[in-house]
């Protein structure tokens, strides 16, 4: 690597004068990052935006990602968690392209952006220092894509050098890295090609030590030695990055800086401790209390702890800042002392699971699963193959799929969760929920499906783990649908409940807990959601709420994780065990119409007036495939008998004379264009155009100039109909002299007439 005065003395050698050019190419600091694979990461700083905090720019092949951080310290706030905002864009003229909405410019977030950001989030979010509460932002750009590379894994480790070089308190660096699948061959960091192949796309994300703070990935059904093998690659790899970042912060990273640590006093927690602790454990250890009375429960002891401390600590929000360290205390201890869970579960062990189908009849498919206190409402809509949902260009580029026939939708209402708010609202939680749902489930959807699928899950209770109720749920609905699925899929939450030594690197003892309570998931250290078939994992996402966690832990997270997932396969199977396969009237019906090309006309109608009558009508929808056939969707078999009756009608067959190849007939003109006449040879036949070429052996612009008008007859020939339009052939010079006949008559009468 060139340092400063090496560039400086090279620089005066050759006469060249240090001008701002110069000093801005001296000011910039990389690093290159060398896979095994043979592929190279660089990552650099101090060349652009020098004014934010920390900033850095990652290239992986010709993709290239620029993130900013700013932290400013917000007066007054004594917040217990990290406001923390990631903001990931994906600009048009990073891709070469234009926007196309009215005003041409980027307006909203896309779903693949809100993904990204909250990728980016959760791989950070647990490496900042406990008491650090400044309000921090990180604005990732993309500078240049080249439809190759997919940026959000260059994202994640261009975010990591910019916080590692800032002054942000921030306890990186971290590394992360893709891996796949292709033809039983590990690839890290495939391109997009070799991603639309694989049967693994996994994005690991770890910190020094091996140590796994995020994992996110959609499967194939993989199985679970190989899933493994593929987290183990992915630590490794990762650790190139952490060494390179470390490297570039050692020589040109700034110092960070100090922040005022919100202290609770000592004396008032052993105060609250004193007067609640055995309080709190009543009803942490009480297994008969639900989610709402065990919080109102809470919440009554809180109300009393603040009441009676308020005189000798003024600070209200102090006593129950120190109330709720007093809970989080009590129950991590209470789980790793006694190995027994606030709802009286084993550490393994499920809640009671029910599942029920066809819920509402109308309904193409309908399903609702409960575990414990969750409960999601999951419902199937079929309508036709154009009604796919379209993605917007740039992420054509970046992401390779063009439209999508299988989408869900995760909708979380207030009342869920004995709350009051705005419904409705979709937010990044939403998306991202939703999103992991569509992933699990999107390996097992035929992929000839003729028909779009819209599946929704409706979560109307939750106490933990609502997005893997909603795979059960879904997967029962899809196959209540009669949706010929490969296999049943279902997923499952793992928490853990860990216990360090002080430099918070050693792992002195852990719990792992298999489907996880809200209160477990909010107070635990990990959120391991993994969903999949019998046969193997479909998807997994992994959020790590401590500065990393040993590949150990992960290894049997996913262990515990399998094992729950087939037992929940197990009861669903006794609700339905295989799809429905006998249709039900409500479904949507599908035919394919061969329309002749001398009858296209008939069919569409004038103006397409034909098409637009029987959508109108029946409710159908018409596309084209391709010259002579058309799909015609119906939403039920009524619709479609309706519109096979209109259809019928436009393209019956008037009793007409056959038409003989080459035969002379009396043609009578209807009407006079520009380019031909309109002529029909029987009184009940279509008007049939006689083109201007057709009319004279003599070129002419328009039929008048023979004098021919409307009513007149003529003699025309009949040659067939085109193979390609299906319009009738006719012709009239055909009937006509010769040219050259003609030029030699008219030779001779002015010979004669000048002797």
């Amino acid at each position: 690597m060139w340092t400063r005065r090496l560039w400086r003395q090279c620089l005066v050698r050759r006469g060249v004068r240090m001008n701002s050019k110069y000093t801005s190419l001296l000011n910039e600091k990389e690093t290159l990052v060398n896979f095994s694979d043979g592929k190279c990461m660089r990552i650099s700083s101090g060349k652009l935006a020098k004014m934010a905090d920390g900033c850095a720019v990652a290239s992986l092949g010709d993709t290239s990602v620029m993130v900013t951080c700013v932290s400013k310290s917000r007066v007054g706030s004594n917040q217990s968690f990290v406001p923390l905002t990631v903001d990931y864009r994906e600009k048009y003229a990073a891709a070469g392209r234009i926007p196309t909405n009215f005003l041409r410019r980027e307006l909203g977030f896309t779903e693949r952006e809100i993904l990204t950001s909250r990728i980016i989030d959760r791989s950070i979010r647990p490496l900042f220092p406990p008491g650090f509460n400044w309000d921090t932002q990180l604005v990732c750009n993309l500078l240049a894509v080249d439809g190759v590379q997919d940026p959000d894994v260059i994202s994640i480790n261009a975010a990591s050098a910019a916080l590692a070089l800032s002054d942000i308190p921030w306890n990186g660096p971290i590394g992360a890295v893709r891996v796949g699948i292709v033809d039983n061959n590990m690839i890290l960091n495939p391109n997009r090609k070799e991603i639309n192949q694989s049967d693994l796309n996994l994005v690991v994300v770890a910190a020094d030590m091996n140590l796994v703070v995020m994992l996110d990935a959609t499967a194939n059904s993989l199985l679970q030695p190989e899933f493994l093998k593929a987290i183990k690659t992915g630590v490794r790899e990762a650790q190139v990055i952490v060494s390179a970042i470390r490297g570039l912060r050692k020589e040109h990273g700034k110092e960070k800086r100090g922040f005022e640590k919100v202290n609770i006093n000592e004396e008032l927690v052993e105060a609250v401790t004193s007067i609640s602790s055995v309080r709190i454990n009543d009803v942490l250890c009480d297994d008969g209390l639900d989610k709402i009375s065990r919080d109102n429960a809470i919440n009554e002891i809180r109300s009393d702890v603040v009441d009676k401390l308020k005189e000798s600590f003024t600070d209200g929000g102090q006593i129950s800042e120190a109330f709720s360290m007093v809970v989080k205390n009590n129950f991590r201890s209470n789980i790793l002392k006694n190995r027994v869970r606030c709802d009286g579960r084993s550490a393994t062990e499920l809640r009671k699971i029910s599942c029920e189908t066809d819920v509402f009849k109308p309904l193409h498919g309908s399903a609702i699963f409960q575990r414990g206190q969750t409960q999601v409402f999951c419902t199937v809509a079929f309508d036709s193959i154009d009604s796919a949902l379209k993605s917007d260009p740039v992420s054509i580029i970046t992401g390779g799929l063009k439209e999508k026939n299988f989408f869900l939708h995760y909708e979380f209402p207030p009342y869920a969760t004995n709350e009051t708010g705005r419904a409705g609202s979709y937010g990044r939680r939403e998306l991202g929920h939703g999103a992991l749902a569509e992933k699990a489930l999107r390996p097992i959807i035929p992929p000839d499906f003729p028909f779009t699928i819209r599946l929704t899950s409706e979560v109307l209770e939750s106490n933990g783990s609502s997005s893997m109720a909603s795979v059960c749920g879904g997967s029962l609905a899809l196959m209540d649908a009669g949706v010929q699925v490969s296999s049943p899929a279902a997923g499952i939450a793992v928490g853990v409940i860990t216990s360090y030594s002080n430099d918070t690197k050693h792992l002195d003892d852990y719990v792992l807990l298999a489907d996880i309570l809200g209160i477990e998931d909010y107070m635990g250290d990990m959120d391991f959601k993994l969903a999949g078939t019998k046969k193997g994992i479909t998807a997994l996402q992994a959020d790590v709420k401590v500065p990393g966690l040993p590949l150990k832990v992960i290894m049997e997270a996913v262990l515990v994780a399998f094992d729950g997932k087939n037992e929940i396969l197990d009861i669903m199977r006794n609700t339905l065990a295989i799809p429905r396969s006998i249709k039900k009237p409500n479904w949507p019906v599908l035919n394919t119409l061969a329309v002749p090309p001398h009858k296209r006309a008939k069919f569409i109608g004038y103006g397409g007036r034909n098409i637009k009558r029987l959508v109108a009508e029946t409710g159908v929808q018409v596309t084209q495939t391709d010259d002579n056939n058309w799909n015609v969707f119906a939403p039920n078999s009524v619709a479609m008998d309706e519109a096979n009756e209109l259809i019928n009608h436009f393209l019956m067959e008037e009793r007409q004379p056959e038409l003989n190849f080459g035969a002379i007939y009396n043609a009578k003109i209807v009407e006079l264009r520009d380019i031909g006449v309109m002529v029909t040879l029987y009184d009940n036949m279509n008007p049939a155009l006689l083109h201007n070429s057709q009319l004279d052996q003599r070129k002419i612009l328009h039929p008048s100039a023979l004098g021919l008008e409307v009513g007149q007859e003529i003699s025309v020939k009949y040659f067939g109909r085109d193979p390609v339009s299906g319009a009738m052939r006719l012709s009239r010079k055909v009937l006509q002299s010769t040219a050259s006949n003609v030029i030699q008559n008219l030779s001779q009468r002015n010979t004669e007439n000048i002797t």
